[in-house]
């Protein structure tokens, strides 16, 4: 079903609004809290049953067992390899437990939970149909609008500070220490009567900030080979001390003992020609891009126009690249692709999120050899 939001004048986008014409405008309402964002085509699982809190915190990576009624964080569900799966935001009411995920994750979700049930007294549901969530920042009007329209559950995100349990690898300040967004879930038949609530701001403009303020997301940033430790996720998703769970010998062998094998970073873009890179576009050091058989450092994860900073864009790195190292970024719709011819070249100067000696946090020392 088409979202009401696109039906609000400007709105540009197919299962949501892009835009509604002013992307600028409505990031910037966004931030400072006077504009939401329809998500209502990501998923929401629900997971009832007096086991519920323990058979998730059994699972996944962040402890659950005494989440209260109300309180929000976030967990991953990892592979055996430590690999991340599924991203999810989660929010007890006292007798159900609300997973928030992004696109396309509800149905493996609720699928592979199902296959885990076993003789536990436990109940997963895909509710996506149902439920729908839209997400604002606090400080402005927004929230207020939202909360009088009385909302099933809502999430606060805990991105703005280090949870219980968890460690972060970004020195100094924190870009996301002011990080405030909340999603709000509503039946999905109430989204017409929220659409009229509220200014409406699209999806890039959440990009944009989420890049500023180094968020990841499992859509949009995440492979099939990233660890939580290249995202600097244990900050706020993973627990260290817990016990254990899926992956959890990668996550502690990497923490203690090794380093993530790459890093994420956010560039800043140069603006002179106006140009965005496209999603997966490769990243080289400086002088190298225009060399057809130079080798890449990294690529795009997504990237966005900021109402300050104008254009920056998230990539992972190979973590051998020096932290003060110049890079450039292969431009044109093809730039992902190893092979294409190069169309052009993007200046891009390094913010540094997870350092290059991130890990190793335990020194173990050597034993001599004969």
């Amino acid at each position: 079903m088409a979202s009401p939001f696109l039906s609000l004048p400007g709105a540009v986008g197919e299962a949501v609004a892009l835009h509604y014409g002013a992307p600028v405008q409505e990031q910037r309402a966004l931030d400072e809290g006077n504009a939401a964002v329809d998500l209502s085509h990501r998923g929401i699982v629900t997971v009832g049953g007096a086991d519920r809190l323990s058979w998730l915190n059994s699972m996944t990576s962040q402890h659950l067992l005494n989440l209260a009624p109300g309180e929000s964080t976030e967990t991953l569900l990892l592979d055996p390899n430590g690999r991340i799966e599924h991203a999810m935001r989660v929010v007890d009411d006292g007798g159900t437990t609300w997973l928030l995920v992004d696109e396309g994750s509800a149905e493996p979700l609720a699928a592979f939970l199902n296959r885990m049930r076993f003789a536990l007294r436990v109940e997963v549901a895909d509710v996506s149909q149902d439920f729908a969530a839209v997400l604002a920042f606090s400080g402005g009007t927004a929230v207020q609008a939202l909360r009088e329209l009385q909302p099933t559950i809502e999430w606060a995100d805990p991105w703005a500070e280090v949870a219980r349990g968890g460690a972060q690898y970004a020195h100094g300040a924190h870009a996301g220490a002011s990080w405030s967004a909340i999603q709000f879930v509503f039946p999905s038949d109430r989204l017409a009567e929220v659409s009229r609530a509220v200014s409406p701001a699209g999806l890039m403009a959440l990009d944009a900030l989420e890049i500023r303020a180094w968020r990841p997301s499992r859509v949009a940033d995440v492979d099939e080979r990233a660890i939580p430790h290249e995202f600097d996720w244990l900050r706020s998703a993973v627990h260290l001390t817990k016990g254990c769970y899926r992956g959890q010998e990668t996550v502690a062998k990497v923490h203690n003992l090794g380093h993530p094998p790459r890093r994420l970073v956010m560039l800043h873009l140069d603006g002179s020609e106006g140009e965005l890179p496209v999603a997966g576009a490769l990243v080289f050091r400086e002088g190298e891009a225009n060399d057809p058989d130079a080798r890449p450092v990294g690529r795009i994860t997504r990237a966005a126009l900021h109402y300050e900073w104008g254009g920056i864009a998230f990539a992972l790195l190979k973590r051998s690249v020096p932290g003060d190292v110049t890079l450039a970024v292969r431009a044109g719709a093809d730039a992902a692709d190893p092979a294409a011819p190069v169309e052009g070249v993007i200046a891009a100067a390094q913010e540094m999120i997870v350092p290059t000696d991130a890990g190793a946090t335990r020194t173990i020392p050597k034993l001599k050899r004969l």
